[in-house]
């Protein structure tokens, strides 16, 4: 059967060959589709459609939507017309005939192929999902379909609520009127919380998401038959991330508790909660599987799950984690939604978000607001009939940390505004903001090395700490090299060339050995940075957590691995880690849950189809006082801007929305 698919097909597998020898293909896009030639009589558009269906679900897309298929996907893609030509006109001449012509054509020659399971008909464990007008690797069906159900049933679900009793704490919880004088999200954004087993905060930096989700720790503490008894976790994609969520919550509710004093015992009921956790960790990950140990048959033992970053969180981790909740728990979930996606399939929370920004509250969620946190939804929010899951969902709407130029800058991205991007780059901003236009990479190494004048911040500041050794205290030494190398970070939007990841880390290393600052013997070096690439449960770091290379002061001569944990550290020998990346430099998708004091930004000379919207967006909003954009081509930034990520998903479709 191989020999005789590879001889009917030779000229459209020679031409995979080609796209994936020239970078433009995922060599298992090819392999895949192969395999799926292997299953029975496989012909032309069943091989085109698997192969593109791979090369998507590699960058995010959890689906394969017939429309583009059948017309020019290239753009997705980041090909030439001129590729996808080719492509089409090898698999044509390997069918003996033209490919479909429009998204019925499509439909009807994939459903009438062995390996592929038309939803409807008899299900016979095909590897390919057609459903409607999509299709699907089976597992991202399936993952898709249980979050739709979870979400749908979760947003349905209403919990009796004392109305006023829940106003009079949240009276005491926000003891301010809203900054601006309007309405006040955060308040708004508790109430809606208390009624449901489902709730989604989203917004933007300085928004207070997670300010917002203390005080509803505490409302839910002080609405709970037997307080001491709820069972309440803390999750994030990363140990960053679950590392700030952690140490943020601690620091509301303790500020909390001073203000609530014996009216509500916070501080030892907020010492029963455990420490925040990665997602991996919390479910129970098994090594080398993509199964955990907490499931529909095991679920957390949890009432109240509250996970942060969740932008990050791609579509299978969703399906798993929904799967594993009890049918009581309440989960609440934090992000920005206009930040960058995970960077595996699915954009879950771009989806339940997709109306966020528009409200579209009925009026009896409008009544209940009033009645509960003593707020007015304002009209241009109201809808007589907006849907069960946006009832759920609260955008807050007011950044009370995120402004200045850096803000301003940020909001002009998100709007799609190039010209006033451009013009606050431009503009004074105080030393807040710096626009390297026509950089060269000598511009990038200087400022990786020494910052840039007035930020205070380089790689130098923590290197010379590095060079100095430890005092009396070794610990807080190494607390101190870490706290200050998290003060400056360099972003790519690449991985790949001059300009991105594997360029710069190697350029910067060089420049940094010239200065004395570094003294390379091998792979491993004091003071080298490295983040974590894959998960490691016999050491205990996982997937974007981010060390820095010290002496052991245990066995001279070896070398550790320092991370932050909080308020404390913990290393993991050197030579144990096996997957780890240097990093100096690297891609503003694993700065995803990060701040640094300085940010810098490079952008590649020529446009693609990875730079968009989104990634220049949460580049930006990695800065906390100080953003450097580098570009070596001015023009890329508005092609940018002007681009936005849009993945395929039928989870839209399946919730309503």
């Amino acid at each position: 059967m191989m020999i005789d698919q590879d001889a009917e097909h030779g000229a459209l597998f020679a031409a995979i060959d080609t796209l994936t020898e020239g970078g433009k293909l995922r060599r298992l896009a090819g392999t895949f589709a192969r395999f799926v030639a292997t299953l029975g009589h496989a012909p032309a558009p069943l091989l085109l459609a698997s192969l593109l269906l791979s090369e998507l679900e590699g960058r995010g897309h959890s689906c394969l939507v017939l429309a583009d298929l059948a017309g020019d996907p290239s753009p997705q893609l980041g090909w030439t017309d001129g590729e996808w030509t080719a492509l089409r006109t090898a698999a044509a001449a390997g069918g003996k005939g033209a490919l479909p012509k429009n998204a019925n054509g499509w439909r009807a020659a994939l459903q009438a192929c062995e390996q592929v399971w038309p939803v409807g008909d008899l299900d016979f464990n095909q590897p390919l999902v057609l459903d409607g007008e999509r299709l699907y690797l089976r597992r991202y069906w399936r993952d898709e379909a249980t979050v739709a159900a979870s979400v749908r049933a979760r947003a349905a679900v209403g919990h009796p609520v004392d109305a006023e009793g829940v106003r009079r704490w949240l009276d005491k919880l926000f003891d301010h009127a809203a900054r601006d004088g309007g309405t006040d999200w955060q308040k708004i954004a508790c109430a809606v919380a208390l009624r449901s087993d489902l709730a989604v905060i989203t917004g933007g930096p300085g928004t207070g998401k997670t300010y917002t989700v203390a005080r509803l720790l505490a409302l839910l503490f002080a609405q709970a038959p037997d307080a001491t008894a709820l069972r309440i976790a803390l999750a994030a994609p990363t140990g960053k991330a679950a590392a700030r969520l952690k140490q943020s919550i601690d620091t509301a509710l303790d500020d909390l508790a001073g203000k609530l004093g014996a009216a509500l015992p916070l501080r030892e009921l907020a010492g029963r909660m455990g420490a925040a956790r990665t997602l991996h960790s919390l479910l129970g990950a098994r090594p080398d599987t993509r199964s955990f140990a907490h499931h529909a048959g095991n679920p957390l033992d949890v009432d109240v799950l509250i996970v942060d970053e969740a932008s990050m969180v791609h579509l299978e981790m969703m399906a798993a984690l929904l799967a594993a909740l009890p049918p009581h728990a309440r989960l609440i979930l934090l992000g920005d939604k206009d930040q960058l996606a995970s960077v595996e399939a699915g954009a879950v929370l771009g989806d339940l978000c997709a109306h966020a920004e528009e409200g579209n509250y009925d009026d009896a969620t409008a009544a209940y607001v009033h009645a509960a946190a003593g707020e007015t939804i304002p009209p241009s929010f109201r809808e007589r009939d907006g849907g069960p899951l946006a009832q759920r969902i609260v955008m807050l709407r007011q950044s009370r940390r995120f402004g200045g130029p850096i803000g301003a800058l940020a909001t002009a991205v998100n709007q799609g505004d190039a010209d006033a991007a451009r013009a606050v780059l431009r503009g004074d901003s105080g030393g807040k903001l710096k626009w390297f236009e026509g950089a060269r990479p000598g511009d990038v190494l200087a400022l990786a090395v020494d910052g840039r004048p007035g930020t205070g911040a380089g790689y130098r500041e923590y290197l010379e700490l590095v060079r100095q050794g430890p005092g009396a205290a070794y610990d807080e030494w190494v607390a101190a090299v870490l706290r200050r190398f998290e003060r400056f970070r360099l972003l790519c939007a690449v991985r790949e060339g001059e300009w991105g990841v594997a360029g710069l880390n190697e350029a910067i290393e060089q420049k940094l050995e010239q200065a004395r600052l570094i003294a390379r013997r091998g792979e491993w070096y004091v003071g080298r940075p490295v983040m974590v690439t894959r998960n490691d449960y016999a050491t205990g770091v996982y997937n974007g957590d981010i060390g820095v290379t010290l002496p052991d002061p245990q066995r001279p001569g070896s070398l550790r691995v320092w991370f932050s944990d909080g308020d404390t550290v913990r290393s993991v020998l050197a030579t144990r880690l096996r997957n780890v990346e240097t990093a100096f430099a690297m891609t503003v998708h694993k700065s995803q849950g990060s701040e640094f004091t300085h940010t810098a930004m490079v952008l590649p000379p020529q446009a693609n189809a990875i730079l968009a919207r989104e990634l220049v967006y949460t580049g930006i909003t990695r800065a906390r006082e100080f953003f450097t954009l580098v570009s070596p081509n001015a023009t890329v930034l508005g092609q940018a801007i002007a681009g936005r990520t849009q993945r395929a998903s039928g989870l839209r479709e399946a919730l309503g929305i």
